[in-house]
């Protein structure tokens, strides 16, 4: 079995899903089941919440029972089963209670697949993380495209029908034969089962660990927001799922040159360059509310999100042991894409009722910290260079 052939497959068919649920999701619930915009950042956010939940106390406990293979199959059918269970809600109360039944399975499946490509690239099987994590990033932005000219024909509910069909996929796709190794139980050692603080202890674990879930924090209103933002500056309705995924454009192609072009960056300039990137997206979104300024800010995700993301599995595959991996995919997902996005969601759902451009430049509030905090790691690890022996 090519475990790169096999990694990319899943990849691309889970991003297939998320790219209908991340930029999507929120709209959808606005324009079909009648909610507003308030209602819908509470209904993501406690999503987020539950989602934190099930990545930081769920995952880690099924990853160290059941093998990579039967761990994505019970992931991936309780999320197309809890999916099923939006077709009758809608009142709020409804909405939430799925959306938070929906989250304690769905996102699981995103740490699962980068603990996965994390132990293979490690064992030597897999050679490098970044050119199969494109393909999560090309199926991301193919069906973003493919559903713009879906929802401009047949309206917003096409959406939902497309995340249960993308979602059907998956679930079939994961009974197919994968690499040996995957379809074996983890073998955990016993005196390192410990509680997850052991991470801490790791250098500068913590400090990563910040500087990220910062990063991540800072696009939660381009997630939640950024589809209803570009009918609001009255983007042409067939041209807003293209616009979205200009962004996973520019992820595809960092992600296709990062194993090379930035081997040899340090993880500490990785990450601020990720957080100069992002600030100047947030501000070029702010002071020029039009679409040809929108489109281009996002070509720079791929230093806001991508870039931070490979920065943090840089420095993850680099000092992390294979038995804890599944713990810091648990901890980062949770903290970084979970509850610090849940948090800054509601901030931005508040800001964007006021003004909707003040959502963007408020996510500020998150960068500058985090370049401050990447520029002390970057000189913390030039220090450490330093007193190595040449």
């Amino acid at each position: 079995m090519n475990a790169h052939r096999w990694m990319s497959t899943r990849f691309f068919s889970f991003f297939m899903t998320w790219g209908i649920f991340l930029p999507f999701w929120s709209g959808w619930m606005i324009y079909t089941k009648g909610i507003t915009v308030s209602q819908a950042s509470l209904i993501m956010s406690f999503g987020l919440i539950a989602r934190g939940l099930s990545t930081l106390f769920a995952f880690p406990y099924l990853s160290a029972r059941l093998s990579s293979k039967v761990l994505l199959n019970v992931a991936g059918i309780g999320a197309l089963s809890a999916i099923l269970c939006y077709i009758p809600a809608n009142s709020f109360t409804g909405l939430l209670t799925v959306t938070i039944l929906f989250h304690l399975f769905y996102p699981i499946l995103m740490p699962a697949l980068d603990s996965t490509a994390s132990v293979l690239v490690q064992s030597k099987q897999l050679r490098h993380y970044g050119r199969s994590r494109q393909w999560g990033s090309i199926g991301f932005v193919s069906i973003g495209m493919i559903l713009t000219v879906f929802t401009g024909r047949f309206g917003d509910e096409v959406i939902y029908w497309a995340l249960l069909l993308g979602l059907i996929v998956f679930v079939g796709l994961s009974f197919m034969r994968a690499p040996d190794s995957l379809t074996e139980k983890r073998q955990v050692d016993q005196t390192k089962k410990a509680g997850m603080l052991h991470l801490f202890r790791i250098k500068h674990f913590g400090l990563v660990l910040l500087i990220v879930i910062l990063l991540q924090a800072a696009h939660a209103a381009y997630y939640n927001y950024g589809y209803i933002y570009l009918q609001h500056i009255h983007a042409p309705v067939y041209l807003i799922g293209l616009i979205i995924n200009i962004s996973v454009i520019a992820e595809i192609i960092f992600f296709s040159i990062a194993d090379k072009s930035f081997n040899k960056f340090s993880v500490g300039a990785l990450l601020t360059l990720s957080a100069i990137g992002s600030s100047v997206r947030w501000i070029l979104v702010f002071v020029f509310p039009n679409v040809i300024m929108f489109s281009l800010a996002q070509t720079l995700h791929a230093f806001s999100f991508a870039m931070g993301h490979y920065a943090f599995m840089k420095y993850l595959i680099k000092h992390i042991p294979q038995d804890q991996i599944p713990k810091a995919q648990g901890i980062y997902s949770a903290l970084a894409l979970s509850w610090s996005t849940a948090v800054f969601t509601m901030f931005g759902g508040y800001l964007y009722e006021i003004e909707p451009r003040y959502a963007f430049i408020g996510m500020l509030v998150c960068t500058l910290p985090a370049m401050l905090i990447a520029l002390v790691y970057q000189k913390l690890e030039r220090r450490k260079k330093a007193l190595l022996p040449s």
